[in-house]
């Protein structure tokens, strides 16, 4: 007790994951009351220890770990060096540094770092005044990755194969035994049973060798560790993060090799490499691999519905639209995530689709509210019962919401092993078939045309602590998680569980998984979700390691500046701003307010009280540009989509609406600039994605209501039209061309079929099939009813106006495939051969004219085009010189739209139809 009264102690807490409210604790015996445990305190290199406080810098100090012998280090007040406060820029100002009073060596803090430790505060009255859990992720990194052979240079992680052995290799520097178990491929205990591992003191990492192959068997790794989550040391069981096959339901890794002729669908080395010559030659078509083919009826075999096999289809509406849009110039797939998640049951019976009956539901599900209705037969279709329902009524919601548990339908953005395919696509989710499934997908898709891109996910992980799919957190508990600094709970700003990217393991877990997907499964791209959570040197450093195994990899994501991170608060980031000039693109949200209006999150009566604020200017009502608000609202719009259709240039110079020579950075967005890129292989250019509601959707919130369905339809082509013939890259959201509703739902992530799904045959466009789901967007329904009851039809598509969206959509690609001008691949061919007119303070509202010349002959047909958006809801006409020496281009001029071929280009200037966007070339 003596001991304890004399010093103050930091508790070693691996992980501060645990939100311990306690104002107790029992040390050894002793109880301390009335102290509040916190995990302020940070271990930040070998001999550097940090108090994330302003408490009082003359208490005494101690480090004291909690296991039989109660050791006892004392400590002492010191300087930050350099490294760190380079390191840990958001600690740095907030507390004091500690060194220790004896020498430690590198050998006992590794050992302690295995136990459970604390830190307590001493007055001069030899009062403990506080005490405070310790993170040791940083730490870690110094003791096990700071070198040139430690943890982070090794290669072989996971179970890797030769003819005669098979290796294990495992990270887990805190644990204090780790031992493989493994199974046969019924999960039987193998005869081999258990192989114990040992561990490499200097990497951290526990390796086995087994002197036999073992193809195909199963196993999971059997972990002895002090986990904080229930604050003592557990034997858990856990499957490999390096696994690179899994059972069903992902409960065991799988051994296996890639090369493995087994794992190759027929073809597989032989396939189609679409290549692209520029980055900016990309068009990306984002589609989810559900969404695709679940309620396709033209596919007659249902057990592909939804998988990967229905991209072999031949003839199913699905295919024959991709084709189509291939031919005219689309030429990437981008598949939302199809990584492994923690969220869909992988066993088909165990799970539940549209098609299913309300039989097989309730064998599942008793306690669903069909089960309990007396007069649903029980052999109809959930899809039946959903069509039955009123559309203005609540029915549709409650039914797919209360499915949600069960249900066969997820986004994706639930990492559970970041290296092996989603198993819920598979028809066999069991072992290598899915990964042969996975592939005959990518080949399928490769030999159509298309280059396949995927959306990743190594910012967060779908649960963490002792949750049945945490991984990585069960294996270095508090190491792979961003913890808060002051409470030590898992940050969860990107939704879930953060993970820190900025350690070297984590960053070196997704470069090494990413190198996999380029180079064993031939993936093309990559998409990063919330990829300004990632640092900026973590990201250009991965980029090259996958640029090793596939040199035209293009590497994209959201840049968004918030959370823990925002502002460089503890890296830079890769983030809009800082990743300007590297060619990683980033989302821009300029272009898509500007067109569509700002306010995403807005609800309710909000949206609709946004006009001239919130709304685009497509959307823009023609009475509010007469009013001197909404004229200099429009004005700055306009100037922020110039600024958009020239790149998002940050130096791209236009004449503001004040009349002044300015730059792309001096356009404002809120407090940032218009103009952040330097390249514009920088800028992703969109005005629809899976995020927010759909561009129909968001449309029908906006537009006057007495707008008929003609102009609907033609304010949706015009929309499409900005990203399409701006300069950077393309991306398009998959059925956005075939005004694709979800019935006004604002996040679907979770919300099934019924409201997610995408009719190719053209004969629906999901419009009005329900209102939405409460927990989204309950707020909303009452300005959904008003808009409903207002438009009076209005707003409904028919099959015609869906094709005839569908045959805009293609004019489009193939006019941008028709011109480099459209494709230019640098600033500076941007600054000098893009040009917009109608500009400055007296510009015509509704206008935006746009020329693009040929300086270096890299268009043989044209040498100079002439864009004009008019989203106004009257035809205008430009005075333009030369005018007459234009013509309509090609592809409009034979154009099924009618309207649009009566575009002018004479002596008087160009006249344009509205809400259209014609295309001019001489």
């Amino acid at each position: 007790m003596r001991l304890l009264l004399s010093s103050l102690f930091l508790l070693l807490f691996i992980s501060a994951c645990l939100p311990d409210t306690s104002k107790e604790i029992d040390f050894k015996g002793l109880n301390i009351s009335g102290l509040e445990v916190k995990a302020n305190a940070h271990w930040l290199a070998e001999k550097e220890l940090f108090l994330y406080s302003t408490a009082n810098k003359k208490l005494a100090y101690s480090l004291i770990s909690d296991d039989e012998n109660q050791v006892q280090i004392r400590l002492k007040n010191t300087v930050l060096s350099a490294n760190s406060k380079l390191n840990f820029p958001h600690l740095v100002s907030h507390g004091h540094a500690f060194t220790f009073d004896e020498n430690v060596s590198n050998k006992r803090i590794k050992q302690l770092l295995k136990q459970k430790l604390f830190v307590v505060g001493v007055n001069d009255e030899q009062t403990v005044v506080s005490i405070s859990k310790l993170q040791t992720g940083n730490v870690i990194d110094d003791l096990y990755t700071s070198k040139s052979d430690d943890g982070d240079e090794i290669t072989d992680f996971g179970a890797l194969l030769t003819e005669k052995s098979t290796q294990f290799k495992l990270w887990a520097p805190t644990a204090k035994n780790v031992s493989v178990l493994l199974f046969n491929e019924d999960k039987t205990a193998h005869p081999l049973n258990e192989i114990i591992l040992e561990q490499d003191l200097t990497t951290g990492a526990w390796q086995g060798i087994v002197k036999q192959s073992l193809f195909a068997a199963y196993y999971q790794y059997k972990i002895e560790i002090f986990h904080p989550e229930s604050q003592k040391v557990e034997t858990l069981l856990t499957t490999d993060p390096y696994s690179l096959s899994l059972s069903a339901n992902s409960e065991y890794s799988q051994i296996t090799d890639l090369n493995h002729q087994t794992t190759k669908p027929s073809g597989w080395d032989e396939q189609a490499n679409p290549e692209v010559e520029n980055f900016e030659d990309n068009i990306f078509y984002e589609l989810h691999i559900g969404d695709f083919s679940a309620t396709d009826s033209s596919i007659l075999n249902s057990q592909v519905k939804g998988k990967y096999k229905a991209f072999a289809e031949q003839n199913s509406e699905g295919i024959k639209h991709l084709k189509l849009l291939q031919q005219a110039g689309l030429n990437n797939i981008h598949l939302l995530p199809a990584f492994d998640i923690g969220t869909v049951n992988e066993v088909t019976n165990k799970r539940i689709g549209l098609n299913d009956t309300v039989e097989k539901l309730c064998s599942i599900y008793a306690a669903h509210t069909l089960c309990q209705a007396e007069y649903v037969t029980r052999d109809i279709t959930l899809f039946e019962v959903l069509n039955s329902y009123d559309p203005a009524s609540t029915d549709a919601e409650k039914l797919v919401s209360q499915l949600r548990p069960v249900d066969d339908y997820n986004w994706g953005y639930d990492p559970f092993h970041y290296t092996v395919p989603e198993g819920s696509y598979a028809q066999n989710p069991e072992g290598n078939a899915r990964i042969v499934e996975f592939r005959e997908m990518v080949k399928n898709l490769h030999n159509l045309g298309f280059r396949v891109i995927m959306d990743v996910v190594y910012n967060h992980t779908h649960q963490a602590g002792l949750e049945a799919t945490s991984v990585l957190d069960k294996i270095v508990p508090g190491y792979y998680q961003r913890l808060n600094p002051l409470t030590g709970l898992i940050e969860q700003s990107t939704c879930c569980d953060n993970t820190a990217t900025e350690r070297k393991m984590m960053a070196k877990l997704m470069t090494d998984s990413l190198v996999v997907w380029a180079r064993d499964y031939k993936i093309d791209g990559f998409r990063f979700d919330l990829m300004a959570h990632q640092p900026k040197d973590v990201m250009l450093k991965t980029r090259k390691a996958v640029q090793a195994v596939d040199p035209d990899t293009y590497f994209y994501g959201e840049g968004w500046n918030f959370g823990e991170v925002a502002n460089n608060e503890r890296f830079v980031q890769a983030s809009q701003l800082e990743l300007a000039g590297t060619q990683i693109g980033t989302f821009t949200d300029r272009l898509r307010d500007a067109v569509r209006g700002g306010g995403m999150t807005e609800s309710g009566d909000e949206i609709r009280k946004l006009q001239g604020i919130g709304n685009g200017l497509y959307t823009l009502p023609n009475e509010l540009r007469s009013q001197a608000d909404s004229r200099e609202q429009y004005l700055l719009l306009a100037d922020q989509l110039r600024v958009g259709l020239a790149g998002n240039l940050a130096n791209y110079p236009l004449t503001n609406a004040q009349n002044e020579q300015v730059s792309g950075k001096d356009i404002p967005y809120g407090n940032q600039p218009s103009g952040y890129a330097l390249d514009p292989a920088d800028t992703i250019n969109y005005v629809s994605k899976h995020d927010n509601q759909t561009l129909w959707d968001n449309n029908q919130y906006r537009n006057d209501f007495n707008l008929s369905i003609d102009d609907r339809v033609r304010l949706q082509t015009l929309g499409l039209s900005y990203p399409l013939l701006a300069q950077g890259i393309p991306f398009l959201h998959m059925g956005s061309e075939l005004l694709r509703s979800k019935s006004y739902l604002r996040d679907s992530y979770d919300y099934g079929h019924w409201f997610n799904k995408v009719d190719f045959s053209m004969q629906n466009n999901n419009y009005n099939v329900g209102l939405p789901p409460h927990e989204k967007d309950q707020q909303n329904w009452q300005v959904i009813s008003k808009i409903l009851n207002k438009n009076s039809d209005r707003d409904l598509a028919k099959a015609e106006h869906i094709q005839f969206s569908r045959d805009r959509f293609i004019e489009l690609l193939k006019i941008r495939n028709s011109s480099k001008l459209f494709r230019l691949t640098t600033a500076k061919a941007i600054q000098a051969q893009v040009k917009f007119h109608n500009t400055g303070s007296e510009q015509q509202m509704g206008l935006i004219v746009m020329s693009l010349t040929d300086k270096t002959n890299l268009d043989a047909n044209y040498q100079q085009i002439v864009v004009i958006f008019n989203s106004s809801a009257e035809q205008q006409t430009f005075n333009f010189t030369g005018a007459e020496k234009f013509k309509l281009h090609p592809v409009q001029a034979a154009s099924s739209d009618q309207v649009i071929q009566t575009s002018l280009a004479n002596e008087q200037g160009f006249t344009v139809k509205k809400f259209s966007t014609a295309v001019f070339v001489k």
